[in-house]
């Protein structure tokens, strides 16, 4: 029973979701990009596109704070009309685009939460765990 027991807890490690920073998947894009100088715009792209907005989530700088509004735009944004829209970017790397789009929203969430929990401030109730998080609405334009 001892060994099924430890057997079990052998292929456990297989079933954990991986943990890959942006900066590691990135990375790897770029390998496989070295000859192509097309798929290294695109990847480029994504790779700004991410890093604006987990950088400048918390800005308070107009411009910074624009930056990250464009990134989630961009990224919420299921418009393929655009050669380089987010799904067609996704699409070109070989990515699930509502995969990447549904990660991202998640350590948002996650992000606004611990800031909200550290500042004991209350806060807008975040989306339904159900539901998933979800893209920002656009407000109407007069």
């Amino acid at each position: 029973m001892a060994e099924t027991k430890n057997q079990t807890d052998g292929f456990i490690h297989l079933l954990q979701p991986n943990t890959l920073l942006p900066s590691q998947h990135f990375a790897a894009l770029r390998r496989r990009a070295e000859q192509e100088p097309e798929r290294r715009l695109v990847v480029a792209l994504l790779q700004d596109a991410v890093e604006c907005f987990q950088k400048h989530l918390f800005a308070r700088d107009r411009k910074k704070r624009q930056l990250f509004r464009d990134a989630e735009e961009w990224i919420c944004s299921t418009d393929r009309t655009w050669p380089f829209s987010f799904e067609n970017v996704c699409e070109v790397l070989q990515l699930d685009p509502d995969y990447l789009r549904q990660g991202l929203l998640a350590w948002k969430a996650a992000q606004l939460a611990q800031r909200s929990s550290a500042e004991h401030s209350p806060s807008a109730p975040l989306p339904s765990s159900q539901a998933g998080p979800r893209c920002p609405r656009k407000a109407a334009h007069g």
